[in-house]
């Protein structure tokens, strides 16, 4: 475990366990988890996209799921209930399977994204997830108090004369870059398990807003942690691994 060729990627995914559960409380505070799974396809629908072109998958991963976060504001304003969620979920997984089914190196990658590589991770991962995660941890800091605002007491920012939309479309990139982020190492699915179940659980359990963002972040270190040795021990990939054990702790605490 303490071998650098684990522990790096170990050290990676942790970065993104601390993440992914707080800013997931504010994407279900917000009813919009579904995000979650659409920014992770778009990603991987970019990373394969950038493969192809000749460019650096991160780059492309990065840059699509960016693209989407600020652009998800024109189309909600049409499009309600998350139909734009789901259009961007459909229209990422649309793209990623046809270029996986038409291209050798494509079809590897897109096995990769879709199942997690968080055992591959290098030094570079994690000097990224580092720096993005501290970054995006201080803007969500920095956003909090205004998407409560928005949630608790939406007339607030038009009775001040504030306009709203840079606080939305703020937090909407950062979502949407966090999540390629963690899309690019562990994968959509796992990425979506941490983002999705412990907050799940947080709004069932916490009796307020700070408990449940300790709460979640809570469920979803110790979950990571155990769902890392367990899969290292049992050599088995770690995404499906950690997906079942949050299964198992949410009917438990459910």
């Amino acid at each position: 475990m303490w071998n650098e060729i684990f522990l790096i990627p170990f050290l990676t995914g942790l970065g993104l366990a601390v993440v992914l559960p707080l800013l997931g409380c504010y994407l279900r505070l917000r009813d919009e988890w579904l995000a979650a799974l659409a920014y992770s396809h778009v990603a991987a629908a970019g990373a394969l996209i950038a493969l192809v072109a000749g460019f650096a998958p991160a780059v492309g991963g990065v840059a699509a799921a960016g693209l989407a976060g600020a652009g998800k504001r024109l189309f909600s304003r049409r499009l309600a209930g998350g139909a734009s969620y789901a259009l961007l979920l459909l229209g990422g997984w649309a793209v990623a399977v046809l270029l996986a089914a038409n291209h050798p190196m494509a079809e590897r990658l897109g096995h990769a994204l879709f199942d997690g590589q968080l055992y591959f991770s290098g030094s570079e991962q994690l000097w990224l997830v580092a720096m993005g995660g501290a970054l995006a941890l201080l803007m969500l800091r920095a956003l909090s108090k205004q998407l409560l605002l928005l949630h608790v007491y939406p007339d607030f920012f038009r009775i001040r004369g504030v306009r709203a939309w840079p606080t939305q479309t703020g937090f909407d990139v950062l979502a949407a870059l966090a999540l390629a982020l963690a899309t690019m190492s562990m994968g959509v699915m796992g990425a979506f398990a941490l983002v999705f179940i412990p907050p799940w659980l947080a709004f069932r359990r916490a009796g307020n807003w700070r408990r449940g963002l300790l709460l979640a972040l809570f469920i979803g270190v110790a979950a990571y942690v155990a769902a890392f040795l367990l899969a290292l021990g049992l050599d088995q990939p770690f995404g499906p691994v950690l997906a079942l054990l949050l299964i198992v702790i949410g009917l438990v605490i459910a």
